[in-house]
């Protein structure tokens, strides 16, 4: 394989803190690897650092010459000025009027350009690019390194802020491309089904498997085996070792000196933690009685834009929803209606007395960055209750969320944006909140947090409502779905989103079917009758009639959509659920009535 980067004893630190120290790896051709770490292990700083953006204590980093590289940053910037396709094309240094070979390239890179960003669903690109909101830049950014055709392409969280949809088609394009990745990313669905190898940062060091995410997690869990054993054998030895150092005082001369020593290093592997780490969320949440919430009648748009229209629910006790949806659906819009940060438009959410609700906002917790962490904590309780008479100090919580002693009393601003975020969802939860409310909670958090939250909210003595792109969280977590289709339509699905998914492509496949059945002519029984119908022309009145079919056919599919998706609301009441009930049976035999005769005339065209 052609060698497309190396690096060798790479080494960064800020300050006291090492991110990494020697760390040696490679990329070649048709590789994509996938870095997982904590975070502030280095991850962002690392493919900074590959992308020349920032500086290296020691090492080197050598790329293949003439190399092709794009980067896609977690928050990327455009100069101001350019419009959504310039910002697309943008490039620092290139001429201003390229030669003819150079136009021709520019022209079917622009092309490319305009297809990524209608994928990406960016249509007005000749809208300035500072109006955008951080998430739609980060799809023009998206776009642009795609269009860019590079041969090795670095992501940094490729899937913030692409809904379900955008998702579905990066993940499908990158897998078919030859292109060699190194990417970012908290969707372990994603990561599991592009990447080949997975690459770890841990305790300063790097490991690699060559294989998907479901084998790394196999390996690693092997390594983390040998390590307890070695650190089991090394308190072992360090229990003999110590008797020695108590019985020999004078042997802190010379002569013993080697055995000091291997005390010490038997101390260090004895100290080590024997997992990489790992939050503790068991967090008592407070009582929660039998009224939850109930949406009465409501209503929400903006302008023409429908969000709900006369939408009814109750919600159950201990209930765990996941909402889904492409963006602009109105999915945040009707969690901040239900926490009471939007009024709607008509109706009302009924809220149960004893709902405490505990609201992770997509936005994030705006922090003042010259704070100590501690401080912030304390700011909101001197300490946790976890039930049963126990209580945690801030202290105590804050080193269950990964906070050690040190970073407790360092300032915000020094925390990573994965740490900002973690710092967040702590101060979410030490509210002991029983109702849940996660708009994105998988963005910037790293996947062994992920992993712990996922836990804690099945064991969860409360209610969960979760907005998230993350598919891997939702089918965790969820136990069904209210899925936002766009223009107030709403669907109820009992199940998670996997399954959901598998539903919505039979769905989509049968109406596929059906259309195909519905144009394709019936071969006529024999030949006599087959040879008549040749000879038969359609009259003028039967190929209005025909028209008028192809149009009502058309009208009672979509009526019959309708109707299939208020049925599936759990919205209605018994006398709407009886006459819906009663108008799809006849809508659908009026489909095959139609259908039928549409056939029969079809033979004569």
């Amino acid at each position: 394989m052609i060698s497309f980067l190396q690096i060798e004893k790479l080494t960064k630190s800020f300050g006291d803190l090492v991110l990494f120290s020697d760390i040696t790896f490679g990329i070649a051709q048709g590789q994509k690897i996938g870095l997982i770490a904590k975070n502030g292990s280095g991850k962002t700083t690392l493919l900074n650092i590959i992308a020349g953006k920032e500086d290296y204590d020691g090492g080197s980093v050598v790329f293949r010459s003439g190399l092709r590289l794009g980067y896609l940053e977690q928050s990327p910037a455009f100069p101001a000025g350019l419009s959504v396709l310039q910002a697309c094309l943008y490039s620092p240094g290139q001429a201003a009027h390229p030669a003819d070979g150079d136009r021709a390239k520019a022209w079917e890179r622009e092309q490319k350009a305009r297809q990524f960003l209608s994928r990406l669903k960016i249509t007005d690109v000749s809208r300035k690019a500072e109006e955008l909101s951080g998430g739609q830049l980060k799809r023009v950014a998206l776009a642009a390194v795609l269009a860019s055709e590079p041969e090795l392409i670095i992501l940094d969280e490729p899937t913030n802020h692409l809904d379900l949809e955008m998702t579905e088609w990066l993940e499908g394009y990158l897998k078919r491309q030859t292109i060699s990745i190194l990417m970012v990313t908290h969707d372990r669905y994603f990561l599991d089904r592009v990447c080949n190898e997975i690459m770890e940062i841990d305790r300063l060091q790097i490991f690699h498997y060559k294989g998907n995410y479901s084998y790394y997690l196999e390996k690693r869990q092997e390594r983390i085996d040998a390590q307890n054993s070695e650190t089991e054998r090394a308190g072992n030895l360090l229990r003999k070792e110590l008797e020695w150092m108590r019985r020999q005082p004078q042997a802190r001369g010379t002569k013993a000196k080697y055995r000091i020593d291997a005390f010490y290093e038997l101390d260090r592997k004895a100290r080590q933690q024997r997992e990489a780490g790992s939050v503790n969320l068991d967090v008592k949440s407070s009582y929660i009685g039998s009224k939850i919430f109930e949406a009465v009648h409501v209503t929400k748009s903006f302008g023409d834009t429908k969000i709900v229209e006369d939408f009814n629910y109750t919600f159950a006790r201990y209930e765990k929803m996941g909402i889904a949806g492409n963006n602009g659906t109105g999915k945040s819009t009707f969690i901040k209606m239900l926490v009471g940060e939007v009024e709607p438009d008509e109706g009302r959410f009924d809220i149960g007395e004893t709902v405490r609700f505990g609201y992770y906002s997509q936005d994030g917790l705006q922090f003042n960055e010259q704070m100590k962490v501690i401080d912030v904590v304390q700011d909101i309780a001197e300490y946790v209750d976890l039930g049963e008479g126990k209580k945690l100090s801030v202290s105590q919580f804050l080193s269950h969320f990964l906070f050690t002693p040190e970073k407790q009393h360092s300032y915000v601003c020094k925390l990573s944006g994965g740490e900002k975020r973690r710092l967040y969802l702590c101060t979410v939860l030490m509210r002991s909140p029983n109702f849940l409310v996660l708009d994105e909670p998988a963005n910037d958090l790293d996947i062994v947090t992920l992993n712990v939250l996922e836990e804690y909210l099945c064991n969860f003595k409360g209610c969960v409502i979760v907005v998230s792109h993350d598919r891997y969280f939702m089918d965790k977590v969820a136990g069904h779905l209210l899925v936002f289709n766009g223009n107030a339509i709403l669907k109820d699905f009992p199940g998670n989103y996997t399954q959901y998914r598998e539903w919505k492509d039979a769905q989509e496949q049968a109406g596929k079917d059906a259309q195909a059945s519905r144009k394709k002519p019936s071969p006529a029984p024999d030949k006599p009758l087959r040879k008549e119908a040749e000879k038969k022309k359609l009259t003028f009145r039967e190929q209005k009639e025909f028209e008028a079919l192809e149009a009502a056919i058309a009208c009672l599919e979509t009526e019959k959509a309708t109707l299939e998706a208020a049925l599936g609301s759990g919205t209605l009441n018994n006398g709407d659920l009886l006459a819906k009930s009663e108008r799809i049976a006849r809508v659908i035999s009026e489909i095959d009535e139609k259908t039928m005769r549409w056939l029969e005339l079809s033979e004569f065209i």
